[in-house]
């Protein structure tokens, strides 16, 4: 596979940009490769500066599920642009947008706009911490709620511990504040609450960066009950799977009791913009009419705005179910591989991974005994045939309902042959 042109691209990059990459995962270190360079990219398709096309199953990490350059979102971006592309004052389209958002979302009674899935955690904590006046939080291992000190830690020496620092630059007692449990296990958040003043619980009640891991059927509903008893607020990070899982989300599809969401992705049309809201009694506490500061001279900014909303125009039901049948049509295609080769595969709506462990990881510790290097060869041998999977085991897939039935096809029969080729050597 000729990728001269992406390689001196990635070469000049890497003189200019820490690792060549303006996100890690995209620096391929992960699987061992060159990221391509992508040109373009329309419907389920990009295009990179080596002329290689690939079918998109990353789908710019979750927004794209429309499709790359849909025609109703590029012109709303056009005829926006054409009338400005910021004030820093209030807009119309901000009210209208907000609206959509609590109509279609059941936790949100009212949504505050931001510009990052980033920033929608870190003010939902903050706002959480206020609005409950207490300092700890619990977060799930394996879940990934944005590259801020709250929630870039690792778990400490015990499961009931406090958190140590997940990067550099992250004070001991910042990290110290938030406590870890792992994904499907009530008994470490019990733990927490009952010997903490606990603000909240923070998860992906899907995660997708550790893979697609599928709740067990209890655990989101314990969840919910336990943070009630103790007084806790539950936040459900829905920046992977609001307005993807359904049009209300996570929430929505898993009948999850939150008190507050964080939205980002499909809410943006690939544009920078995310969302967090919730409870009114507790979105109320943010200024200029509470005491929880919170601030961003772009958030809600008129082309992000606008490409949202002709994204979420675009998701009626038969969005929903067309995705879950292409999801089903890919699953049922792979599934039989499980069944002959030390893999699994899971999946919950348009999200899935493909894991190289012999059964579904339930929590971050058993998606850390997965085969990595294998997972890297497959990932290269993936892109020579056109098909462009997470660079990293620890991503999950997100489908674009602009796949055709020949997309579909080609990733199976893909798949089918490395997967093979792999297991015979």
């Amino acid at each position: 596979m000729n990728q001269e042109q992406s390689q001196s691209w990635f070469t000049r990059a890497q003189n200019i940009i820490p690792g060549g990459v303006n996100s890690p995962v995209r620096a391929f270190n992960a699987v061992e490769g060159t990221p391509p360079f992508i040109v373009s990219a329309e419907g389920a398709h990009m295009i990179d500066e080596d002329g290689h096309r690939y079918i998109d199953l990353i789908g710019s990490w979750g927004p794209m599920i429309v499709g790359h350059a849909h025609p109703e979102v590029v012109e709303a971006i056009h005829q926006t642009a054409m009338t400005g592309t910021s004030f820093g004052a209030p807009t119309k389209a901000e009210v209208l947008f907000a609206e959509e958002l609590c109509a279609a979302h059941p936790v949100l009674d009212m949504v505050r706009l931001c510009s990052s899935g980033t920033e929608s955690t870190m003010h939902a904590i903050r706002l959480a911490r206020g609005y409950t006046q207490r300092d700890v939080i619990v977060k799930i291992d394996g879940c990934y709620h944005g590259a801020h000190d709250a929630v870039l830690v690792e778990a400490g020496s015990g499961v009931a511990t406090f958190a140590k620092p997940g990067s550099a630059g992250i004070p001991s007692a910042i990290a110290e504040l938030t406590r870890t449990a792992p994904f499907n296990d009530l008994e470490v958040i019990k733990q927490h609450l009952e010997t903490n003043e606990v603000a909240a619980v923070i998860l992906e009640a899907v995660p997708g960066n550790m893979g697609c891991i599928v709740p067990q059927s209890a655990y989101l509903q314990g969840l919910s009950a336990l943070c009630k008893e103790h007084g806790t607020l539950l936040i459900v990070d829905e920046v992977m799977t609001g307005f993807r899982l359904a049009k209300g989300g996570a929430c929505e599809r898993l009948q999850i009791d939150a008190d507050l969401v964080t939205l980002g992705k499909i809410v943006g049309g690939g544009l920078p913009l995310a969302a967090f809201g919730g409870r009114r009694e507790i979105m109320e506490c943010l200024s200029p009419l509470g005491s929880v500061y919170q601030a961003g001279t772009l958030s809600g900014n008129p082309l992000a705005v606008a490409a949202g909303r002709a994204t979420l125009n675009l998701l009626g039901d038969h969005v929903y179910t067309e995705l879950e049948e292409k999801a089903v049509r890919i699953e049922e295609g792979i599934l039989p591989l499980t069944e002959r080769f030390p893999i699994s595969f899971a999946r919950v709506g348009s999200m899935f991974t493909l894991f190289f462990r012999d059964q579904a990881p339930q929590n971050f510790d058993q998606v850390k005994e997965c085969d990595f290097a294998l997972f890297g060869s497959f990932h290269r041998k993936m892109l020579e045939k056109g098909v462009y999977f997470p660079p990293s085991q620890y991503e999950a897939v997100f489908l674009s309902n602009a796949l055709h039935e020949q997309d579909i096809q080609q990733i199976i029969d893909g798949v089918h042959e490395v997967i093979e080729a792999l297991f015979a050597t």
